[in-house]
């Protein structure tokens, strides 16, 4: 285990390297993520400002439960996303054999050498939104911070498992580039606040496919509003993002070669 730790951190080191060696293109990527970031909101703006609201939450508070999903949707993403996109690579150049002679697991070797420092700018920019809602929202008691934190990474086990699960297709179904576009689509709901969509909705969202947890209830918490039954579907969460990986694996056991 110390072993991989090092590694990975020496290839943290080096997509930094590599990313400050070309800064303008670096910097350009940061402000365009930063633009996106202040654009993301507008629809939530859009609402309140026509004088509808989403029942029982504030403008500030649903800015707060988008800044958490923001941060945590960064966070999966420089760490798995690049997961995706090399293992589509490979597996339509037929040169996955080379992952696979790494002496190092392939699922790891893609995780430690595909870190991505480019997508800093959706944690910077989920984290000032993070950090102006929560003054505008008010003094968060500390009692609830590790209430949040537990949920937040139970949020960020869900993204990991959905990165995992959309790499793991990529060995059956190889032209599955609108895959992501799916799970985007998908993780909208995680967005909002989840009281306003159907009982069945609500469900769906807190225990089948959890993405409830990537914004919604770590909000909740912050705020003092958490229902318990959050706590209990921080197992579903962890069972997602397990199955991701051990799907993935799975999948590498079933290649055959160009194509998958």
């Amino acid at each position: 285990m110390k072993k991989y730790f090092i590694i990975y951190i020496e290839c943290i080191k080096t997509a930094i390297a590599r990313e400050l060696t070309y800064r303008l293109n670096f910097l350009l990527s940061l402000f365009i993520t930063l633009g996106f970031n202040i654009l993301f909101p507008l629809v939530t703006i859009l609402i309140y400002r026509a004088g509808a609201s989403f029942p029982g939450w504030d403008f500030y508070e649903v800015l707060l439960m988008q800044s958490v999903f923001t941060m945590s949707n960064g966070l999966a993403c420089i760490m798995f996303s690049g997961v995706l996109w090399t293992t589509m690579q490979h597996i339509r150049e037929g040169s996955f054999e080379i992952v696979l002679l790494r002496p190092v697991n392939p699922l790891l070797f893609l995780i430690v050498t595909n870190f991505d420092a480019g997508s800093a700018g959706l944690i910077i920019g989920g984290a000032v939104l993070f950090g102006f809602s929560v003054s505008q929202t008010g003094i968060v008691s500390i009692a609830v911070i590790p209430q949040f934190l537990l949920l937040f990474a139970a949020g960020f086990a869900v993204m990991a498992g959905m990165q995992m699960i959309m790499a793991a297709t990529s060995f059956k179904w190889v032209g599955n580039s609108r895959i992501p576009e799916i799970f985007d689509s998908i993780m909208t709901f995680g967005k909002y606040p989840v009281t306003i969509f159907p009982k069945a909705v609500q469900v769906i969202a807190a225990f089948v496919i959890p993405v409830a947890m990537i914004g919604f209830f770590p909000a909740s918490a912050l705020l003092g509003r958490l229902d318990p039954i959050a706590l209990i579907a921080v197992v579903p969460c962890v069972l997602f993002m397990l199955f991701g990986f051990w799907l993935y694996q799975y999948m590498v056991r079933l290649y055959e070669g160009v194509g998958g």
